[in-house]
């Protein structure tokens, strides 16, 4: 079902079945298969494809030349940068096809930058931010700035995407506090902890 104030270019083919929320704009040569479900809000760009057991939450948005494959499910608030590539399976083979798919989650926030990869099975935490060109093979923790091949830590991150500056074990940014204890970090609001 296409909700009747979606936008979807003429050129884009959305299969009987799949589903499109409010709002969400589909644009050239982009193929949304038949159990897709697309939230409101979305903005999904030129030559997208998007697999049949694949969710997107609301306010995402895809930028060009991303596939999205069976298992992944993406949240509201996410950001995936132009041609970043999605796996489902770590032992593929020609005509040899899982009976279920692993299932990598982007939660709430997160962005990933342009021509990254990301392994199946990953789970990639809320506000985090994965460097453009990063290979990602672990979980990314929440607020983790990671970056590189394999991806790793570099730091942490602010909701607004800014590198966070510790003075001791404690930053602030966006009126959220920061307190850093070896590679977890704990988020105030100032009244209390998220």
């Amino acid at each position: 079902m296409i909700d009747e104030s979606a936008f979807v270019h003429n050129s884009a083919l959305i299969d009987d079945g799949a589903s499109i929320g409010a709002g969400t704009r589909v644009w050239a040569f982009s193929h949304v298969l038949s159990g897709a479900k697309i939230g409101s809000d979305c903005n999904i760009c030129d030559h997208t494809f998007v697999e049949n057991e694949v969710v997107i939450c609301d306010r995402v948005t895809i930028k060009s030349g991303v596939y999205l494959w069976d298992g992944v499910k993406v949240e509201s608030d996410v950001f995936i940068g132009p041609c970043v590539t999605f796996t489902n399976d770590r032992s593929p083979r020609s005509r040899k096809y899982p009976e279920k798919y692993l299932k990598t989650v982007l939660q709430q926030g997160c962005s990933v930058g342009a021509n990254s990869t990301i392994l199946p099975g990953i789970v990639i935490g809320e506000w985090s931010l994965v460097g453009a060109g990063s290979v990602v093979t672990k979980n990314v923790k929440n607020y983790s700035l990671v970056c590189g091949n394999p991806a790793k830590l570099h730091g942490f991150v602010c909701r607004c995407g800014e590198k966070l500056h510790f003075i001791g074990e404690v930053a602030r940014c966006c009126g959220f506090e920061y307190v850093q204890r070896n590679d977890e970090l704990e988020v105030n609001d100032g009244n209390r902890r998220l």
